[in-house]
């Protein structure tokens, strides 16, 4: 399960934009099935949550490890949490652990996972966009919107051809 609350803020007295995201994962349980009496439908989920649980591991030992690779893309769990786990995101796990000796090997599982994730060193900062920048944006964004209403209505005029191959010049250039 994961869930995320993303805070916008923005200061009156200084204009500057604040944006923050907090995501909450569950991670299911790191139990084996012969202790929990599972049946195949139960294994079948097991399986799954184990091949996530194994894409986010590798994720995790990459962000550890300064790997200039990192595989987000492997699994639909760690696609969903690259912007928690990279980049600017302070990361931090809970594990939940058993006391008994009869978990022992589980626990220590655990613990060792969580022992990568505390070995991820992101530059944590805060996403602030001043009133500025916020102007520049629109601006862009209005500046592109008219480019293209402007494409638009020379590509309907008899200019056409000359803007078509003129177009497609500076398409060729961008690749």
């Amino acid at each position: 399960m994961i869930f995320s609350i993303i805070v916008d803020s923005t200061n009156v007295n200084t204009n500057v934009r604040t944006i923050g995201k907090l995501s909450f994962v569950d991670l299911a349980g790191s139990e084996k099935s012969s202790k929990t009496g599972t049946d195949a439908e139960g294994q079948a989920e097991a399986n799954a949550i184990n091949m996530s649980l194994s894409a986010l591991g590798n994720v995790i030992s990459a962000l550890s490890e300064g790997a200039k690779f990192i595989p987000y893309r492997n699994h639909i769990l760690t696609k969903l949490m690259k912007d928690s786990l990279g980049g600017t995101a302070k990361t931090l796990m809970f594990v939940n652990c058993s006391p008994s000796v009869y978990n022992e090997p589980e626990t220590k599982n655990s613990l060792d996972y969580a022992t990568r994730v505390k070995k991820i060193k992101n530059n944590v900062n805060k996403n602030i966009e001043s009133k500025e920048m916020q102007r520049t944006k629109e601006a862009l964004n209005q500046a592109e919107d008219l480019v293209d209403k402007l494409k638009s209505m020379l590509l309907q005029s008899d200019k056409a051809g000359e803007a078509q191959k003129l177009l497609d010049s500076l398409n060729k250039k961008d690749e």
